[in-house]
């Protein structure tokens, strides 16, 4: 029988992928499609959310740190991101499309203040809620049922707004929906049972544990997670200027490649568990990282949709293990009694690469043309998997 907090954490999962769905997944389209943004403006949508979350983790994690009790902080923090949904159903108010453009992003960058204490308490508060022995089991169910969750989602989002791409309603319609799920999100999360510490330890009040980065094993994975990171983001901003300029996808069509990537990713989340639990995770996500690689190099061989739904539909298969095992790598190669501050370390690292990475894969749009831009997304993807191959390697020969 599942445990409580396991089966609340699903619920509230559920909703999140909801509210997420049906708004994150829109941002793109919605801004050229409707905004008249440019692709300057299209990159930003993947840069800016990073930048504010670098100026916000480590202040996150002093204030999650100090908390007796964690739950309620990020409670407030998520209701607060998902009030943010209400803002943008008003931005095509505004009187002109630069500014509606700007006023967006600059909505689309603040949701990433709250987002960030958000996620950096999810994170501590789910590793300790869960114990070590269930996590690969648990997350591997959990993402399973939320990956069907959301293919569900946005499979009806995509019938019944099929020819609504141009509609301002539709959109508008779609945001509010997404707060609503928010505000279920914010309900499951508080009905968690968290172990509230009534004493603070004198280490648990510092801002920072600079003896992490004397464990080799963290930051070996460290270096290895953050370049893996960068390469896997470079391509965001491209592919979304790619399937909405280029190929010309509509809202049928972005929700048919979100459906078949979250189709594959529920039928093989089974099968990471199963192939990490015998192989180690270090191991097989060496293979998640080559997969991943192919990619942006198969996208651009044809603007035809059908055949972008079926390269998103096979990349579902890898990023299922790369969202699995990333993750638990994390939490894996994190002190127990550090692990707040490796956990909010990576966060803020990977946050500086979130920020640089879609903006470089911009500036070599503008340089050498969407193909070759491409292509140097695959060649950095599968560079990245040879750092882990080292990883593994040095992890075996200690």
């Amino acid at each position: 029988m599942r445990p409580y907090n396991e089966k609340i954490s699903i619920y509230h999962g559920m909703a999140s992928t909801i509210a997420l769905n049906f708004s994150n997944n829109f941002f793109p389209i919605f801004a050229i499609t409707i905004l008249g943004a440019s692709n300057y403006q299209v990159g930003l949508i993947s840069s800016l959310p990073p930048l504010l979350a670098l100026l916000m983790t480590i202040p996150a994690a002093i204030l999650l740190n100090r908390a007796n009790a964690q739950k309620r902080l990020v409670a407030i923090s998520v209701l607060l991101a998902r009030f943010m949904f209400l803002l943008i159903v008003v931005v095509v108010y505004l009187p002109s499309f630069s500014l509606q453009a700007w006023v967006f992003l600059g909505i689309i960058a603040f949701i990433s203040v709250p987002n960030t204490v958000a996620n950096v308490g999810w994170q501590t508060l789910i590793s300790g809620m869960i114990e070590e022995s269930r996590r690969g089991q648990f997350f591997s169910d959990r993402n399973r049922l939320l990956t069907m969750v959301g293919l569900v989602s946005t499979l009806l989002i995509g019938i019944l707004m099929k020819d609504a791409s141009e509609s301002i309603i539709a959109y508008q319609v779609l945001f509010a929906l997404a707060f609503a799920f928010g505000l279920l999100e914010v309900l499951f999360l508080l009905k968690h049972e968290e172990a509230v510490q009534i004493d603070s330890s004198l280490v648990k009040k510092k801002s920072m544990d600079w003896t992490i980065f004397r464990n080799s094993n963290y930051v070996w994975f460290l270096a290895a997670a953050l370049f893996f990171n960068f390469a896997w983001q470079m391509a965001w901003g491209l592919f979304n200027i790619y399937n909405v300029r280029i190929a010309g996808a509509t809202i049928f069509w972005i929700s048919m490649f979100s459906v078949g990537s979250m189709l594959m990713q529920f039928l093989t989340f089974p099968l990471w568990k199963k192939w990490a639990d015998k192989y180690s995770n270090l191991r097989i996500f060496i293979w998640a990282a080559v997969g991943m690689a192919t990619t942006p190099f198969l996208v651009v061989l044809s603007t035809n949709l059908y055949y972008l739904t079926l390269i998103q539909t096979t990349s579902g298969f890898f990023l299922s293990g790369t969202v699995l095992i990333l993750f638990n790598l994390l939490l894996e190669k994190s002190p127990e009694p550090s692990r707040t501050y490796c956990i909010t370390t990576y966060n803020v690292l990977l946050a500086f690469v979130a920020f640089i990475a879609p903006q470089v894969g911009i500036w070599f749009l503008g340089q050498v043309g969407m193909d070759r831009a491409m292509y140097i997304s695959s060649a950095l993807r599968l560079l990245s998997a040879g750092g882990f191959l080292y990883v593994y390697l040095r992890h075996r020969q200690h």
